[in-house]
């Protein structure tokens, strides 16, 4: 399967509401390409989905690392710290995503839950 396929089919899950469907073509398509930020943006997506903070965080990582204006990598990797149970580096992830696109609810509410 193509990497656009793999891709897609991911994102189709996760649309779908499908977690646990998402994550191996989305594994697929990033070690493909593992610096292709919106693939590992979903990947991360799909991991806080399941709940596997320990797998979304590399992934986060890396999307902030390949976008580092993207400020919803930085809203999923604050999600990925607080799963941890790190709240100053959610805290810290929160904040960034809020300087980067101020007024956004969701992350003003994600800033608040961990303040």
């Amino acid at each position: 399967m193509e990497l656009y396929e793999l891709y897609s089919q991911g994102r189709q899950h996760l649309a779908a509401g499908e977690t646990r469907a998402a994550i191996p073509p989305l594994e697929q398509a990033r070690n493909i390409s593992p610096a292709t930020g919106s693939i590992r943006e979903a990947l991360a997506m799909a991991y806080l989905r399941a709940q596997r903070y320990s797998d979304a965080l590399p992934e986060a990582e890396a999307a902030v690392e390949c976008a580092p204006n993207d400020h919803y990598a930085y809203y999923l990797l604050g999600r990925a710290y607080q799963g941890l149970g790190d709240l100053t580096s959610a805290r810290a992830q929160y904040k960034l995503a809020n300087w980067l696109r101020p007024g956004d609810e969701a992350y003003q509410a994600a800033l608040a839950a961990v303040a």
